[in-house]
């Protein structure tokens, strides 16, 4: 399943060792792109084929590749998704068609329950900012194919990590269950609403919500597992509106710039989806995190993604006026989440991802 895949301490140490990363100049290229540059060709040299990067400081923007890969190529954006997820049911609420408050079990009679899991005590906005206290199941393989109604099954028969709004744990089944609201307030399918409220109206010609289809739209990034073996065919069915999306950088920083801008949502639905939970950073179906500046701290907006054979990070600063987004292509998520040093190590982008922002992010 797709994950959140840094932490916020992983984060902060990422971007301190950030501020002492070089960036000398490509011969006459600006030092913002020469440095993204040499950023991701020294992702490439940490054993990732292909990485992918879009900038953008005010009106210049850059996207650039290194590797094996292209600055047009499709992937998977995994749990990026979320975020478009979130957008349409704010919409929904600002349409007070529902409201952030309303129970699960409004939407979903009987969905929920099972091992002390109560739908009825867990709230929308909960499922949202990963509140509710379902159990993730570890299930699925990097071939995918399961039904997001397993992987709901799954949680149930596992008791709450906690009672809802009593602690904070990632948790894709979450946003699966977030997809059927949707469609129960609707009456529409979770990916046409989102084609429709979101892909549509802001252009974006290169991004699709595939149901069960385990191939990529051309130009595409390969994606591989930690033995080099080809894991880019995936059928995405059982991440569904957790994560089964597939863009382009270009285009995941179009909706991001619109999201953090406020173009999607009213000024209420906007104040809803930046409330960070306490000490998580965490909002709905995005996150807060802080770039250190000589000039003082600069807050950036984040969403992240990782799954079989990809990685991924997109950023927005809070005034919208600079972006980065990155994609590496090897992953494995079950060995990721074990860390166990025995395993072989997936090849680590975080540093490379993170040593470009602040020559993106700082005056």
């Amino acid at each position: 399943m797709s994950s959140r895949r840094v932490t916020a301490a992983v984060i902060a140490a990422a971007l301190t060792a950030s501020l002492t990363a070089g960036g000398g100049a490509h011969g006459s290229e600006p030092p913002t792109r020469a440095t993204v540059r040499e950023a991701i060709d020294r992702a490439v040299a940490a054993g990732n084929p292909g990485v992918i990067a879009y900038v953008r400081r005010g009106r210049q923007q850059w996207q650039l590749a290194a590797g094996e890969a292209r600055p047009q190529d499709h992937w998977r954006i995994f749990s990026n998704t979320k975020s478009f997820v979130s957008t349409v049911l704010l919409q929904l609420v600002a349409e007070r068609r529902m409201s952030l408050d309303d129970s699960v079990e409004k939407w979903l009679p009987g969905v929920v329950r099972g091992q002390g899991n109560d739908g009825r005590t867990i709230t929308v906005r909960q499922l949202l900012n990963n509140t509710s206290g379902i159990y993730d199941p570890e299930i699925g393989t990097d071939r995918g194919g399961e039904t997001p109604q397993e992987v709901i099954a799954a949680a149930m028969a596992h008791p709450p990590l906690f009672p809802p709004g009593q602690g904070w744990s990632y948790s894709n089944t979450n946003y699966l269950l977030a997809g059927l609201i949707v469609e129960a307030v609707t009456h529409h399918h979770a990916d046409m609403e989102i084609r429709r409220r979101i892909i549509e109206p802001l252009g974006l010609q290169e991004t699709s919500f595939p149901l069960d289809d385990p191939a990529l739209p051309g130009p595409f990034l390969h994606g591989y597992d930690l033995s080099h073996r080809d894991v880019t065919d995936f059928n995405p069915s059982g991440e569904w509106t957790a994560g089964a999306m597939v863009s382009t950088v270009a285009d995941l920083a179009r909706f991001d710039a619109a999201l953090f801008g406020g173009r999607l949502l009213p000024r209420a639905e906007q104040r809803e989806l930046q409330t960070l939970v306490p000490e998580e950073d965490y909002g709905l179906g995005v996150q807060r995190i802080t770039v250190p500046c000589d000039a003082g701290d600069v807050a950036v907006w984040e969403t992240d993604g990782g799954g079989p054979g990809f990685n991924s990070v997109s950023m927005t600063s809070a005034d919208t006026s600079r972006q980065l987004v990155l994609v590496a292509n090897v992953f494995d998520l079950a060995i990721d989440k074990k860390h166990d040093p025995a395993q072989p190590p997936v090849p680590d982008a975080r540093a490379a991802f993170y040593a470009a922002t602040t020559a993106v992010f700082c005056p």
